[in-house]
């Protein structure tokens, strides 16, 4: 992410008025998000162009207790080249890359080393990921060395609990130390929200967290039983929709989990553009929590200029 892109989020006082007034009309929302998971309206070369954007907005990730090294440099490698060169010269493409690549603080430097001079930031998990339990002088020294090794961006955990109980006032004040503490480095804030009871909780922390400092909200760690969902995204989207209209500031979306399908992503990039503009569909504001959906956009690319569906080991991740 290049500060020069957009401006960052200096964030608000808490303002529990505002926060209350977030509601969610589930019924509505939920027919919305049927409506839009039926589209199948982007094809042919429209439909490579929104994949090879898509591609640009993904957070490449491996959070598994059995990373190496060697998975990170081979996902770095990836990152840099995420679709085969015989694809890029058919598509006449160049300079194509992720958006960052995510990963645990103690492969930060590995990642760092990997990826080089290639322009993309290194996002690490931070606060306790994912259960984000941990004592608060804790995540705060968490964030301190994730920033020190090096990391541009910084994935936290908010408390559920907080949201739970509907301490408001705690979850600002969390939200806004994770944010001192990350410095220059961008803050993206997990809401875990499958596990936040409702929609209208959901509408109520994506405010909060925003008017502590985020620069991103992200629905998930992809370790919760539900991940993102379209209703889940139509409330944060429209939640970052009023906060910039009363603000100013531009914030961050990043659905994450169980998005693995090229379709799927072609529908979470018509969410955005049709919710918050044209702006919002850049690297810059928009990322993808993933690590199979590489895969998958390319061997749809793949059928856009061959007319042929491959097997999908022709597209490993490394």
């Amino acid at each position: 992410m290049n500060d020069n892109l957009i401006k960052r989020n200096d964030g608000s006082e808490l303002d529990v008025d505002w926060v209350m007034s977030q509601t969610a009309n589930t019924s509505a929302i939920e027919r919305r998000a049927t409506t839009l998971g039926a589209r199948r309206s982007i094809k042919k070369d429209h439909q490579a162009a929104w994949l090879l954007r898509a591609i640009s907005c993904i957070d490449l990730t491996t959070l598994s207790g059995d990373d190496t090294e060697g998975r990170v440099r081979r996902l770095c490698a990836k990152g840099i080249r995420p679709i085969r060169p015989d694809l890029t010269r058919a598509l006449g493409i160049t300079n194509l890359h992720v958006g960052a690549v995510c990963v645990y603080h103690e492969m930060i430097a590995t990642a760092i080393t990997a990826l080089g001079n290639s322009g993309i930031p290194v996002a690490a998990v931070s606060t306790g990921f994912p259960a984000g339990l941990s004592p608060l002088s804790t995540r705060l020294l968490e964030i301190n060395e994730s920033v020190a090794a090096g990391a541009k961006e910084i994935d936290i955990v908010i408390s559920r609990r907080h949201v739970l109980t509907q301490n408001w006032q705690e979850l600002f004040n969390e939200v806004k130390a994770f944010r001192s503490a990350c410095g220059q480095a961008h803050l993206k804030t997990i809401l875990a929200t499958g596990e936040l009871g409702s929609l209208r909780n959901v509408a109520r922390a994506s405010m909060v967290c925003m008017m502590a400092g985020a620069d991103f909200i992200k629905t998930s760690t992809g370790k919760e039983n539900v991940n993102a969902t379209l209703a889940t995204s139509i409330v944060m989207v429209r939640a970052i929709r009023d906060y910039y209209e009363q603000t100013g500031f531009k914030v961050g979306y990043k659905p994450a989990g169980g998005i693995s399908k090229a379709k799927d992503a072609l529908v979470y990039l018509s969410l955005i553009k049709e919710e918050l503009g044209t702006d919002w569909v850049d690297a810059s504001l928009f990322r993808f929590g993933a690590s199979s959906l590489l895969g998958d956009i390319e061997r749809q690319l793949e059928h856009y200029i061959t007319g042929s569906y491959s097997a999908n080991y022709r597209h490993p991740l490394g």
